[in-house]
């Protein structure tokens, strides 16, 4: 589990693919990547946040990292298009006395996005998200969402319309203050980058709950068990 405070920016030294294709067509991949202060008390096993992505350390070596991505995870994240050079935000998993900054992250993605927009303010940016309709039911005015690993406040939400040429989804709005354009690589992202979402967990649990659970606990009592 992860707060969505970015620790720091993190480089990619090295990309190992495993299969006849390149990129996010891969059938696995092992990344290698620098990150002096996740590094430093990190051992075999544990769990790092790669711009949002949670992945198990498999070696260390001095102030680098290696994981394995598996072809699920190149399909779905960012991940699939690393190279070489890419900046990445890095995060390690929360400790029971862990300062809760952000928001509940567990390091799942739910789907990408793409920057659509990016307003410059004197003390702020806005940037503005496009993603599928699947994720738009998440999606709330001031509600939680992590983008490339990091914990946002929504500010607005807006329903595309399908059809007539337009592309559907939602779009919604994130702010950044000058310390997040400093510390994590969405201070760097242009219109048309690509970005990783996890909605709030809560909202999921939330939905699951009034859906296919709402009707267990009468089920159950009507056989005569134990509620």
């Amino acid at each position: 589990m992860f707060t969505g405070i970015v620790e720091e920016r993190g480089r990619i030294v090295d990309v190992r693919l495993d299969g006849a294709q390149a990129g996010p067509d891969a059938g696995s991949a092992r990344l290698t990547v620098l990150g002096p202060k996740v590094t430093s008390d990190v051992g075999h096993g544990d769990s790092i946040a790669v711009s949002g992505v949670c992945l198990t350390v498999v070696d260390r070596d001095g102030d680098r990292f290696t994981v394995d991505v598996m072809a699920e995870t190149l399909r779905r994240t960012t991940v699939g298009a690393l190279s070489a050079g890419d900046e990445v935000n890095l995060e390690r998993s929360v400790t029971p006395t862990t300062r809760l900054g952000g928001h509940i992250v567990q390091g799942h993605v739910d789907g990408t996005g793409i920057v659509v927009q990016r307003t410059r303010h004197p003390a702020y940016d806005e940037i503005r998200i496009r993603t599928s309709t699947e994720l738009a039911r998440y999606l709330a005015a001031k509600g939680s969402v992590a983008v490339d690993g990091i914990s946002l406040t929504v500010i607005d939400v807006i329903d595309l319309i399908a059809g007539d040429g337009g592309p559907g989804g939602v779009e919604f709005t994130i702010g950044i203050i000058p310390e997040t354009r400093t510390a994590t690589t969405l201070g760097d992202a242009q219109v048309g980058a690509v970005v990783n979402l996890e909605v709030d967990v809560m909202a999921k649990y939330a939905e699951r709950l009034l859906t296919a659970g709402a009707a267990r606990p009468e089920h159950i009592h009507e056989r005569g068990e134990t509620a």
